[in-house]
């Protein structure tokens, strides 16, 4: 089945090609190398003209090359990592000299936008909703060095954990209210999460945040009706900022006065044009 991605190069006459690669995890490392080494890459690329929609697209690239514009999303990888992200985008600038580096949240949707197609022709909007399970304390997936998941304050006192390997839980709308009723609850949230949610039900407030590209993000107005908050996105700002007493704070692996970490180096010849277990010439499946 493999990772796919779509690679889209735009030339100088306005014209693009598209490309699917099935090594979409660790895309966002093959750009910091700059530009030369991706577009040497493409001929290993299948051409088989398929658009992958949000709920195939684990990330994606357009090169630009008349405005000199890199457009990039990613649902794994360096770019995606909190703690990785700042150095990721400062790397890849420093390789793209004079390009305009932009990431997508709204991901193969904003891909097609930019080469003056239609949107929605990506977007499934009647996708099943994977709801993520609560995470409790002392659970094993939160027992390991360096745990992840989604965050969840509530008010000024609640806070609460759910697995970061389903659909971001803001698609819910306010059913996970309910869900949060009986869920359980932490004394304190210290983790390198890449995506959050605060709640203020009697303001009702909704605030929420992730480094990643989200499926179907474009949604979540509509699924919260009369709740009025800042836009989704890489804004995690506003919710570590969010009115919680105690320990329940989201704490950056990084701040003003600690450098990030560089990322992993390069993984270089990374893009692939075959998927892992797929013969040349076959059809694409899902």
């Amino acid at each position: 089945m493999g990772d796919r991605a779509n690679v889209i190069v735009v030339h100088e006459n306005g014209t693009h090609e598209l490309y699917r690669t099935g090594w979409a995890v660790g895309i966002d490392l093959d750009l910091l190398e700059g530009p030369a080494p991706v577009l040497g890459m493409l001929p290993e690329l299948r051409q088989d003209g398929w658009w992958l929609d949000d709920s195939m697209a684990q990330g994606g690239i357009l090169l630009d090359l008349g405005r000199k514009v890199l457009l990039l999303f990613a649902w794994e990888g360096p770019s995606t990592e909190l703690r990785h992200r700042a150095a990721t985008f400062e790397l890849i600038r420093a390789a793209w000299p004079g390009w305009d580096v932009r990431w997508l949240y709204d991901g193969p949707a904003e891909l097609r936008a930019h080469v003056g197609l239609d949107p929605e022709h990506v977007r499934c909007r009647d996708a099943n909703l994977g709801l993520a399970p609560f995470l409790a304390p002392g659970d094993a997936d939160l027992a390991g060095p360096d745990p992840g998941g989604v965050v969840i304050t509530v008010g000024t006192g609640h806070c609460h954990i759910v697995s970061d390997a389903f659909d971001h839980p803001v698609r819910e709308g306010p059913a996970l209210l309910h869900r949060l009723a009986t869920a359980p609850r932490h004394e304190s949230c210290h983790l390198h999460v890449n995506s959050g949610i605060h709640l203020d039900p009697e303001r009702r407030h909704l605030g929420w945040w992730s480094l990643s590209s989200t499926p179907r993000a474009y949604q979540v107005p509509e699924a919260w009706p009369g709740w009025p908050g800042p836009a989704g996105g890489g804004r995690h700002e506003a919710v570590e900022s969010a009115p919680c007493r105690g320990p329940h704070r989201v704490t950056p692996a990084f701040g003003p006065t600690r450098s990030p970490p560089r990322p992993p180096a390069p993984r270089r010849g990374r893009v692939r044009g075959r998927e892992p277990g797929s013969a040349a010439g076959t059809s694409p499946g899902r």
